[in-house]
């Protein structure tokens, strides 16, 4: 279960509407599992005041789940992404906390429990997916205590300093507890979550594991995970742990040694006018991703004369995202404004320093530009994973390039040998850029070997797998859900930040 169905709807209505299955690793990594275990997957279509009967796509069932125009635009424009998704990436853009908003979000939640309860087979397992459904678990546990619920953050989970802001902090807190696991991108998400289920319920927590008190009702049922707390008295536990998400290398792999898009990537350094370095940005154009630090970041070296826009490019693909909420036309307006000024500047003739692109692209032109690019930026403010990063180490098959990767987005867990900066330390960030504009080719291809073996090795595949083996466990304890989490890597020491 997600927000959107995993594929896009092209033409036609009701029985002779054409669908084409999404882009994404969420998509490629479920696709086998839902076929090998005769699920469905239920989801928003993409449009709304429109209703669709339950389909099939590539051989696996999707039941639609109907929205209004106005339950977009409160439930999912407003709750969903004006009101939750700042306050989980730091409060970065002002939070909005509107009671219509959460009325509509309860009444779309239900919506989609309601769609499962009426197709999960005694004992179904169901997976829920992101911040978008953070009420279904309890709902499905209240309705169905045989349901083997999972539910997955996409997302950071916030520190209780900034979550504790939420009006509504312990209903999103509960709904979530109806789970029996409860995934997150990084260690310090799950800490977060653990933090605040102590601060606002005082359960008992030990290392993964969150003691839920059972009501008398309940404790006289034999749920799953039921168990005894010290005191005796009787709760369910409820794993709370990362399963860091990855993306399907295999496929990066392959189309990195495809003869047209390896071709294609040498056209695209051409007709940028070969530049002595190519550097590449690519995001959804949101305030959490820092493009406006690593514009700056490069506008101040071509001011403080490192290089020129001759030497060194950068392309910056930001795609458009949400341009109905005011805080993404805003960013829209000022990273436009950055780019004009930059370029006017400092760019020579035929030679722009950064060239901008406002649109969506095909994977096959994304992995052409990957094997164009000598530096990868990844300068998010606060990002749960950044599949981006491990995209660009996917499709390095020759061993080379930079991947310069934000300390505060999830992939810095585990991808050790990138070179990690503060977005925040504009400083630290010209040095790391300058760095890997000069690093010789040994250094670069031993870090990219060694970023390569992890994405290659913790792909989608592995991620899906892991954790249905961690939900299906009849016991929380077992050895298998212990972590594999990798250290965080230390900053050299001449790069301006700690």
């Amino acid at each position: 279960m997600s927000n959107r169905l995993p594929v896009d709807h092209v033409s036609g209505k009701g029985t002779d509407a054409v669908w084409r299955t999404s882009p994404g690793g969420l998509v490629a990594a479920l696709e086998p599992v839902m076929r090998e275990r005769d699920g469905v997957w239920i989801g928003w279509p993409g449009m709304p005041d429109v209703e669709f009967e339950p389909f099939e796509a590539d051989g696996i069932d999707l039941i639609p789940v109907p929205l209004s125009a106005d339950e977009v635009e409160n439930y999912y424009e407003g709750f969903s992404n004006d009101t939750l998704w700042p306050l989980y990436h730091d409060v970065i853009s002002p939070p909005s906390y509107h009671r219509e908003w959460w009325e509509a979000y309860q009444r779309v939640n239900r919506r989609f429990a309601d769609a499962a309860l009426a197709v999960a087979a005694p004992n179904a397992i169901v997976w829920v997916h992101d911040y978008q459904l953070q009420l279904v678990p309890k709902m499905l546990r209240d309705a169905r205590p045989d349901l083997i619920i999972g539910f997955f953050n996409h997302i950071p989970f916030p520190p209780y300093g900034i979550y504790s802001q939420l009006p509504w902090r312990r209903q999103i807190i509960d709904g979530l507890l109806g789970a029996d696991v409860v995934g997150f991108q990084r260690v310090a998400d799950a800490g977060n979550f653990a933090r605040a289920v102590r601060r606002l319920h005082g359960y008992e927590t030990r290392g993964n594991l969150i003691n839920v008190r059972l009501e008398e009702t309940q404790a006289e049922m034999t749920l799953r995970h039921q168990a005894k707390a010290r005191r005796g008295q009787p709760v369910r536990t409820v794993l709370a742990r990362p399963f860091p998400i990855s993306i399907d290398a295999q496929q990066f792999q392959r189309l990195a040694a495809d003869p047209k898009i390896r071709a294609r990537a040498k056209e695209i350094r051409e007709e940028l006018g070969n530049p002595r370095v190519l550097m590449l940005g690519v995001d959804r154009l949101d305030y959490t991703k820092g493009i406006r630090h690593r514009m700056k970041a490069f506008g101040e070296l071509l001011e403080d004369g490192v290089f020129t826009s001759e030497e060194v490019a950068l392309v910056q693909v930001a795609s458009p995202s949400r341009e109905r909420v005011d805080a993404y036309a805003q960013l829209r307006d000022e990273v436009e404004i950055m780019v004009s000024r930059i370029n006017g500047d400092f760019s020579q003739l035929g030679h722009p320093g950064i060239h901008y692109l406002h649109q969506g692209y095909p994977r096959e032109e994304m992995v052409a530009l990957y094997l164009a690019a000598d530096v990868m930026l990844v300068t998010a403010l606060r990002d749960g994973m950044n599949l981006v990063a491990k995209e660009y180490v996917a499709s390095r098959t020759d061993q080379d390039g930079v991947l310069i990767l934000s300390e505060f987005a999830g992939a810095a867990d585990e991808l050790r040998q990138a070179l990690l900066v503060n977005p925040h330390d504009i400083d630290g960030l010209k040095a790391a850029i300058v760095h890997a504009i000069r690093m010789p080719q040994r250094e670069r291809m031993r870090r990219m070997r060694a970023l390569r073996k992890r994405v290659l090795s913790h792909d989608v595949q592995r991620w899906s797998a892991t954790f249905l083996d961690a939900l299906v466990r009849e016991d929380h304890n077992d050895p298998a859900n212990r972590l594999d989490i990798p250290k965080r890597a230390v900053l050299p020491l001449d790069y301006g930040g700690d």
